[in-house]
């Protein structure tokens, strides 16, 4: 391991589960030790997700029913913490979160070959080598272990993907995780050129899913707000629909083949009115509300199949990274804050008034 970088580093910490005054800005942290298997990465840029929200203010505990908005600056006044990951397993204080890292690889543990010292390099998000590769069991990179929120970051080499191309980091760092959350709806569907809906069209995973579906050879109807519609248009999308719009007055029932949804709330049961007989329906978020209410007769009379996806397969992500270097995607980079102004980042995420990807660049 070289020793050409500092003892101690700035960082984020994220002290318990509340409000943004549970982010603690910090330059006294220890630099991560890459242990057999892992790379020591020097982060260039960390996109903001949902994710880090919802893990901060303890979103995923079953005793919350509200729209991730509803908590994201203050946190919930109620949270049961030993359910309060997305795993459903306690969240371990403090925590660097931050699922999304772009950066080069600076150290290597035993068993890691040294010339991939600086490789550009994006993690995947989604780690398997944690939990021995089992299926259905990951650990997200800044939930079940440290991640991206700091000047350097620790990861299994071989989640480490070397990525050669001519974009910016900011770029690079809007890829992981919502790009492999919506590829791999798309995967799980295997969706193909099919009329597909895609709801949250303008957020990060939406305009990633927009990208994607277009990528596959899909009719892309998007589901934004009207003053995004021009943005989400030069995506991909074929169609723009306003969120607030009666969708089912608006495309009539059975018109869709493929839901793409990461909003849910009180507007999920005409989804289902959408889909054809046969339809699928794929959900990764519920950023409206998770608590939905479904006539089962719709989901079997109209021969339905639903998908939850979390868990990735490992060619999922390696798939982004092949796309991204035959230049099939772009991601789209609303604004970028430095590490010190993550609060405000947060806050300027929650408003929802920016299409694409913030990204948080940490002190060089």
């Amino acid at each position: 391991m070289s020793n050409e970088f500092p003892d101690h580093m700035t960082a984020v910490l994220l002290v318990g589960h509340g409000g943004i005054e549970m982010l603690q800005y910090r330059h006294d942290v220890p630099v991560p030790t890459p242990d057999a298997g892992e790379v020591l990465i020097k982060v260039a840029a960390a996109g903001i997700n949902n994710t880090d929200i919802n893990t901060r203010i303890g979103w995923y505990s079953k005793k919350v029913s509200d729209a991730t908005n509803e908590g994201g600056a203050e946190g919930f006044e109620e949270v049961d913490v030993d359910d309060a990951s997305w795993s459903g397993v306690p969240l371990t204080f403090p925590r660097i979160q931050g699922a999304d890292c772009c950066g080069r690889i600076v150290a290597v543990g035993e068993g890691v070959d040294a010339s991939r010292i600086g490789e550009r390099v994006l993690v995947r998000n989604m780690l398997r080598s944690y939990a021995d590769y089992r299926p259905y069991e990951c650990w997200t990179f800044g939930s079940e272990c440290d991640g991206a929120f700091a000047q350097y970051a620790k990861a299994p080499a071989r989640e480490t993907h070397k990525v050669e191309c001519d974009w910016s980091d900011e770029e690079l760092a809007s890829i992981p995780c919502a790009y492999s959350t919506a590829e791999n709806m798309f995967h799980r569907a295997n969706v193909g050129a099919e009329r597909v809906l895609i709801t949250g069209a303008s957020g990060g995973v939406g305009s990633a899913a927009v990208q994607l579906a277009k990528r596959r050879d899909a009719h892309v109807t998007a589901v934004a707000s009207a003053s995004k519609a021009d943005e989400v248009l030069a995506a991909g999308a074929d169609r723009v629909v306003d969120r607030n719009a009666d969708l089912v007055k608006e495309f009539g029932r059975n018109s869709v083949d493929v839901v793409v949804d990461l909003v849910a709330g009180d507007g999920w049961p005409a989804l289902l009115d959408l889909l054809r007989t046969g339809g699928k329906y794929a959900t990764a978020g519920a950023i409206a509300g998770p608590i939905v209410e479904l006539d089962v007769r719709t989901l079997y009379l109209k021969d339905l199949t639903f998908f939850g996806c979390t868990f990735q397969e490992d060619i999922v992500f390696e798939n982004l990274v092949t796309y991204i270097e035959r230049g099939e995607i772009r991601p789209l980079v609303a604004r970028t804050f430095p590490l010190n102004e993550i609060g405000a980042a947060q806050e300027a995420f929650l408003s929802k008034k920016f299409t694409g990807k913030l990204v948080l660049i940490p002190p060089s």
